[in-house]
């Protein structure tokens, strides 16, 4: 802030800082909304500590410094106070907030890691909210009057969707390939082509989750080719288990070879060892325009025993980890000590319930659940939504952002088909005297906040991730950004 040095000094602005019982006070002569004395205290201490730091530094000084010059030192305090103020208010209405809130996606990621990966359908959130407001049959069978089982509406469904013999839910996908590899091979060898030693997010290693089930792994083949012979030579009398672990977030290209499912499953059972792949994102069905990505249910007919998946990825449930196969397999693990452990609540079981359901008429999977919604939207729709929000910008605020709409290309994201490109639509801004890093940031930073990506210089809303509900808030959050421009 422009200050003149020789008028005002840093000293004096540090002498006329309000104290904190003054600024608490001001906050609750302002309304409280319900903030405790602790968070009235933290906000007011936080600000003037921060305009404290800032004086120091030699950024502090009031706004209208230059004119307070002749109003003598009540001017200069209630200047301060009042900037002060608004700054602690800010801070005040930020810590009451949810920290986890509802954001605009408009990066183009449809399975965005960072941003919550799958949004629930409609039929999931309903689902969710009716059993988390009442009591519910979670365990018990209303049918015999008596205690039930946790999860079979939703095994019942798995074996229909796949062709399992039976199925086990719990709290992740990485949790389910360790229970599994634990119950099937605890103290034994597991051996896994080295071109599927896949890394999944938050830097869990395929190697890491197997020393945590009490395997030990043997790695086979080279990185870009493994041959059947080479697991048929790796058997041996210490050899629990064969893995496959699809590569769902990353691709080898050009020279590879790798053993299909049902050669790997046919070895496995003439020698006696069960077969476990992991398909870490979970396709039940194909989605138009989309690169082909193995289904449940060719694991399953290809003869592996037990198969792993996500339902927060392609799915398009909630976080969830889903394990389906043979009944024998399932028994053990719904028997094991680590089944408590790893079960999931109420809540997830009934949104990862309605979700299967949609499946059940893959026409209305891919109409209901908003993620294979996105997926499968072609860029002419989305094109029709970024007109649409240019138009809602009004003349004057487009021409000010140097809004357009371009020509985009997004992602699935969440660890999935890593190669494929979505043909997308975004509005792209360029305005004079506002760079692409701080308009993302003040969009970051607004309520809800939205997150866009920058490419070359301009900041880009890719618009197949956007609801008709969000454009409302995001063409008024646009609108501001326009009046801060230049």
């Amino acid at each position: 802030m422009a200050s003149s040095k020789k008028d005002i000094e840093i000293p004096d602005l540090l002498r006329n800082l309000p104290s904190v019982d003054d600024l608490m006070e001001d906050l609750r002569g302002e309304g409280e909304n319900g903030a405790t004395t602790p968070l009235l205290a933290d906000a007011a201490r936080s600000a003037i500590e921060t305009r404290r730091s800032r004086i120091r530094s030699g950024q502090g000084a009031v706004r209208d410094a230059g004119a307070l010059s002749s109003g003598g030192v009540s001017s200069l305090r209630e200047a301060l106070r009042l900037e002060i103020l608004a700054e602690a208010r800010d801070i005040l209405a930020a810590s009451q907030r949810p920290a986890l809130r509802h954001v605009i996606n408009a990066t183009g990621i449809v399975l965005h890691t960072n941003l919550g990966r799958a949004p629930l359908s409609r039929a999931a959130c309903d689902a969710l909210t009716g059993v988390s407001r009442s009591y519910s049959n979670l365990e018990y069978d209303i049918e015999a009057g008596r205690r039930g089982k946790r999860g079979d509406a939703i095994e019942s469904l798995l074996q229909k969707l796949t062709g399992a013999e039976a199925a086990v839910v719990v709290n992740n996908n990485a949790a389910a390939v360790m229970f599994a590899i634990r119950m099937m091979a605890e103290g034994k060898e597991v051996i896994v082509s080295r071109g599927e030693l896949v890394e999944i997010g938050g830097s869990f290693r395929i190697p890491d989750i197997m020393a945590q089930s009490g395997a030990r792994m043997v790695e086979v083949g080279t990185t870009n080719k493994t041959h059947f012979e080479d697991f048929e030579r790796a058997i041996g009398p210490e050899t629990g288990l064969l893995l496959k672990a699809h590569t769902s977030n990353f691709r080898i290209v050009g020279f590879t070879e790798e053993v299909p499912r049902n050669q790997l499953a046919d070895l496995a059972h003439s020698r006696g060892i069960p077969v476990l792949e992991d398909l870490g994102s979970g396709c039940l069905i194909n989605v138009p325009g989309l690169p082909h990505e193995p289904t449940v249910m060719a694991s399953v007919q290809a003869g592996v025993d037990v198969v792993t998946f996500s339902g927060d990825k392609l799915l398009g449930g909630p976080q969830a980890g889903v394990i389906v196969g043979k009944a024998e397999w399932m028994d053990r693990l719904k028997k094991h000590p680590m089944m408590r452990a790893l079960r999931l609540d109420k809540l997830t079981l009934s949104a990862l319930e309605a979700t299967l359901r949609a499946y059940l008429d893959p026409e209305k999977a891919l109409r209901e659940i908003p993620a294979l919604r996105m997926l499968a939207e072609g860029p002419d729709a989305i094109g029709a939504r970024a007109e649409s929000l240019l138009a809602a910008l009004g003349d004057e605020a487009a021409r000010k952002l140097r809004a357009e709409v371009i020509e985009a290309v997004g992602r699935v994201g969440g660890g999935a088909m890593p190669t494929a490109e979505l043909p997308s639509r975004a509005v792209a801004l360029a305005p004079e005297g506002l760079s692409a890093d701080r308009m993302d940031q003040l969009l970051r930073k607004g309520e809800p906040p939205i997150v866009a990506r920058i490419h070359e210089d301009r900041l880009l809303i890719d618009m197949r991730c956007v609801s008709e509900a969000e454009m409302g808030p995001l063409a008024e959050a646009l609108r501001a950004l326009a009046d801060s421009s230049p």
